[in-house]
């Protein structure tokens, strides 16, 4: 039962980064629900993501960086879901 809880847990954590993934795609409208949706989605997942990204300076690509942290932070989660047992 512990185990499914936390597997659960880890999943709407996934799913919340992933939806933080796609709406870093579109720029901020500013006001909205879509933007009440982005700034709940950074709550949520920031505090996961800013130490790793302390650890790890964002990858420039051309003139931009690309932030690796939530791709690290995904295939973390997805090695813990695999080992949790159930």
């Amino acid at each position: 039962m512990l185990w499914q809880f936390i597997h659960l847990v880890l999943q709407v954590f996934l799913f919340a980064l992933l939806g933080r993934i796609v709406l870093s795609w579109f720029p901020p409208s500013g006001a909205g629900i879509l933007e009440t949706i982005r700034l709940l989605l950074f709550r949520i997942t920031e505090p996961v993501l800013a130490p790793i990204r302390n650890l790890l300076p964002p990858v420039r690509v051309g003139g931009m960086g690309l932030d690796l942290s939530p791709l690290i932070v995904f295939l973390v989660l997805e090695i813990l879901m695999a080992a949790i047992p159930g």
